[in-house]
């Protein structure tokens, strides 16, 4: 079998390495492509060290209540590698009115789960709070269709709910605009508590007591897990297992024909790869650009799915020259507030080894959908705006012994209301085309794990298409 896979981030290598995984079962020959246009592996994954640092620039952990992570480090034999976050910290702050207020605790990124910590809050009203208890009463919502965050959480729980935790929570996440981003596409357990216990808060006290929130990988992890060294040892791993030679970094595909049932790759370089199979890994506007002249409405389907740019700012400073006690996982950053940065995780708080014991690494959040322009501006001013945060938010006026800025250019997939049947559209697109698989961030979940799923879900196709 003749396989190529276009593109080497996380879900190219899922595919990949999953493909020779099943090649191997099946006693199958395998000729394996990855094409990488990048001089890199791992996308949007990149970890390194400087000056006693270890900066991720991208993810910088995976979910493991999501199983494919988990799962795939422990075929790689990598998952005594994993580390869990300090759960003494397991804090988050949403900075309000100038100030960090502790999320209460138990609040699960839309709604509150412990009564007396949320109705303590300063960061609510008494308003607000008597809004967000009208949850409780509330008839279940209509069944009329896609539904945006926005109009969601407003309608089950209040403006404050949406403008002090569910917007700068899921920006976190998404970094998308809450009045565009599709419930049911992005975040579809609260559309189904509604569904089920036609209240969130009651669905989440029941769902809390049922079982505690270890994730579904067992206590031994915590909810988000890393690598001691950093995700790039994820990629490394994957990178490790695939067969001598089958990696070709600095190769851009740009085109794919289809001719009695074989495929063919074109290259920028003028290179063509015959292939059996082709695997399509990349961001949704790329494939559309390789399959429009294949199937034009194919390409238009794809070429609607938008993205976001962003850009991470990581400082490290003396932890002596840091005021705040640091006690928690980070901060995020309601859009109301008019900051320049989106969040704040204090990395090593987090998770070991990001800092020696004299030293405190942050990591801001710059851009996405609310603010797109931000991303644009050049390294010193996204530094610069950075810092300023970092002394309203934290009194930090030291500057930093670490400076380290990388951006993401129309990386972040956007769930916007309609994505699930555009997604639908696509796969109907694709079954047309025998041989051919999508896999990435922009379709059925944009985690790791997802992309770790939508990699080896293409694999399996793969195999599955072939001839006994």
């Amino acid at each position: 079998m003749k396989l190529v896979v276009v593109g080497g981030g996380i879900s190219g290598l899922a595919a990949a390495h999953h493909a020779v995984e099943l090649a191997r079962e099946r006693a199958t020959p395998l000729a394996l492509t990855v094409l990488e246009a990048r001089d890199r592996l791992g996308g949007n994954i990149h970890s390194e060290r400087s000056d006693g640092f270890l900066v991720e620039t991208g993810p910088d952990s995976f979910l493991s209540e999501k199983p494919w992570g988990v799962a795939l480090c422990r075929r790689l034999g990598i998952e005594d590698r994993l580390v869990r976050t300090d759960d003494r910290f397991r804090k988050t702050f949403v900075w309000h009115g100038g100030r960090l207020h502790p999320l209460p605790e138990g609040f699960q990124l839309l709604a509150p789960t412990r009564l007396f910590s949320f109705v303590a809050s300063p960061l609510f009203t008494w308003r607000g709070k008597l809004r967000m208890a009208l949850d409780l009463v509330l008839p279940r919502g209509g069944e009329n269709g896609d539904e945006s965050l926005g109009a969601f959480v407003r309608r089950r729980l209040g403006r404050e709910a949406l403008e002090r935790v569910a917007q700068p929570l899921v920006a976190g996440i998404y970094t998308a605009d809450p009045d565009a981003l599709s419930v049911a596409a992005a975040i579809p357990r609260f559309r189904e508590l509604e569904r089920q216990h036609r209240s969130l808060i009651l669905g989440l006290w029941r769902a809390a007591r049922r079982a505690p929130q270890t994730g579904t990988s067992g206590a031994r992890w915590s909810l988000f897990v890393t690598f001691r060294d950093g995700m790039s040892e994820l990629v490394e791993a994957l990178a490790g297992r695939l067969p001598p030679g089958a990696v070709s970094l600095k190769q851009r595909a740009i085109g794919l024909t289809r001719d009695r049932g074989r495929w063919a790759v074109a290259t920028a370089d003028g290179a063509r790869l015959d292939a059996d199979h082709v695997i399509v890994a990349t961001e949704a506007y790329a494939a559309a650009s390789m399959l429009r002249p294949l199937d034009g409405e194919l390409g238009t389907l794809l070429d609607a799915i938008p993205y976001a740019s962003s850009a991470t700012v990581s400082l490290g400073y003396r932890r002596a020259d840091i005021p705040h006690p640091l006690d928690g996982f980070g901060f995020v950053v309601p859009r109301t507030e008019g900051r320049a940065i989106l969040a704040c995780t204090f990395s090593s708080v987090k998770y070991p080894g990001r800092a020696a014991p004299e030293h405190a690494l942050l990591r801001c959040f710059v851009g996405g959908a609310l603010d797109a322009a931000a991303a644009d501006a050049d390294d010193e001013t996204l530094a610069t705006r950075a810092r300023a945060d970092l002394t309203a938010a934290l009194g930090v006026r030291a500057a930093p012994v670490l400076v380290r800025v990388a951006r993401w250019p129309r990386s972040m997939p956007q769930y916007q209301l309609g994505h699930l049947a555009r997604a639908e559209a696509i796969a109907r697109r694709v079954d047309g085309l025998p041989g051919l698989g999508l896999a990435g961030g922009g379709y059925r979940g944009v985690g790791i794990a997802d992309c770790v799923h939508s990699g080896e879900t293409a694999a399996v196709r793969a195999f599955g298409t072939m001839a006994p």
